[in-house]
């Protein structure tokens, strides 16, 4: 189907530019955002994402502060036109400058939230290894990644209460596309012999001067068949460094980092080391990551907002709907000659199944 865009020299192969390379149901676009002030007293998040296939967009935004998380989500029927894409419902983002400033405008009074911010980059996008994953003989993951930092302006209302971000806070950006499991799930034949494992961390960091940037993906053993390792030096081009290193002690009772330690290793050996400090998590249920209703791609009809309130901490840490979190963060990174500096990041955790770090079963507990 032409469309607007099919006016601009744009394309990759011989389809019209809104249709996918694949028939995937879970074809996926999506932009996802973090702030966070210096002093932790609160975290935002948002993400929005276009289902071409299952002809739907939805969009999330939430404010973590004071014990509480305080939600927004849109969701809706796509355009036709893909540069419609970027506004659904209460949400909308829009490309200022190319992968330089983006702003996020949400109005949502009846669920208590309104915002108008402006992402600034500080760094050069920063592409992450291609993903790729097989269950058997089924694609599960097939996707693209950038990870970008930078820093918010603007103001966020909750309650009619606004809290200007003055000059600035830190936060990171990403936008991936391609094919992972999204909305409904679709028929998938015979029950899998598997024991269902995924293990996740992602890390962004900001600090003054520079930022640092890791993930690992790991089966239950330790093999990784994913990982990313970025140092941004402000003024230069990312350099990825050969590997990454970590090390990490569970909380008691839940499947969440209690302390976690990584070291860059750069391809002459030198090593940059950056100790994190999680605090309490922001479940990521909160922007529709896993949710009952709004997990992403579902259909719920032709314009649906809806807003949700959950108080923290959670009762049930190792719940299917609060396992996947984005902890923040106070950071300390210590440099090859000895130098240190104080900064802020993430730490998004996800640990099903078992694991060697000393996770069993698939949802159970840490026990030490």
């Amino acid at each position: 189907m032409i469309t607007s865009f099919d006016d601009y020299p744009l394309h990759p192969g011989t389809a019209p530019i809104n249709e996918t390379a694949t028939a995937d149901l879970n074809h996926y676009d999506r932009y996802y955002f973090n702030g966070y002030p210096a002093d932790g007293s609160y975290y935002l998040a948002a993400a929005m994402g276009l289902y071409p296939n299952r002809q739907v967009i939805d969009a999330a935004f939430c404010v973590m502060r004071g014990g509480r998380q305080t939600s927004v989500y849109s969701s809706g029927r796509a355009p036709r036109d893909p540069r419609q894409a970027t506004a659904v419902g209460a949400v909308t983002v829009t490309i200022v400058e190319p992968l330089q400033r983006l702003r996020l405008q949400v109005e949502a009074a009846e669920q208590g939230l309104r915002a108008d911010l402006e992402f600034c980059a500080r760094s050069a996008p920063i592409e992450e290894p291609h993903f790729f994953q097989r269950t058997g003989a089924r694609v599960v993951f097939d996707y693209t990644r950038l990870t970008q930092f930078g820093h918010w302006t603007g103001w966020v209302e909750m309650d009619g209460e606004r809290l200007d971000l003055g000059e600035g806070i830190w936060g990171s950006r990403d936008r991936s596309w391609g094919i992972r499991p999204v909305g409904e799930p679709a028929p998938s034949g015979a029950p899998s012999h598997t024991v269902p494992q995924f293990f996740w961390l992602w890390g962004p960091v900001n600090f003054p001067g520079l930022a640092t940037h890791f993930d690992v993906n790991e089966f239950a053993d330790g093999r990784r068949w994913h990982e990313t390792a970025v140092l941004a030096i402000d003024g230069e081009q990312p350099r990825t460094m050969r590997t990454i290193d970590y090390r990490i002690t569970w909380t008691p009772g839940t499947r969440l980092a209690a302390s976690f330690e990584y070291d860059l290793i750069d391809w002459d050996g030198s090593v940059h080391t950056v100790a994190l400090h999680p605090e309490q998590p922001f479940h990521m249920v909160g922007i529709g990551y896993g949710h009952p209703r709004f997990n992403h791609g579902t259909w719920n009809g032709e314009q649906v907002t809806a807003g949700e309130r959950l108080d923290l901490p959670v009762a049930n840490p190792c719940d299917r709907t609060a396992l996947h979190v984005q902890a923040p963060c106070a950071a300390t990174y210590r440099g090859p000659s000895g130098e240190v500096r104080q900064g802020r990041g993430i730490l998004e955790q996800i640990a099903v199944g078992a694991h060697y770090t000393g996770l069993t079963g698939i949802l159970d507990p840490y026990q030490g």
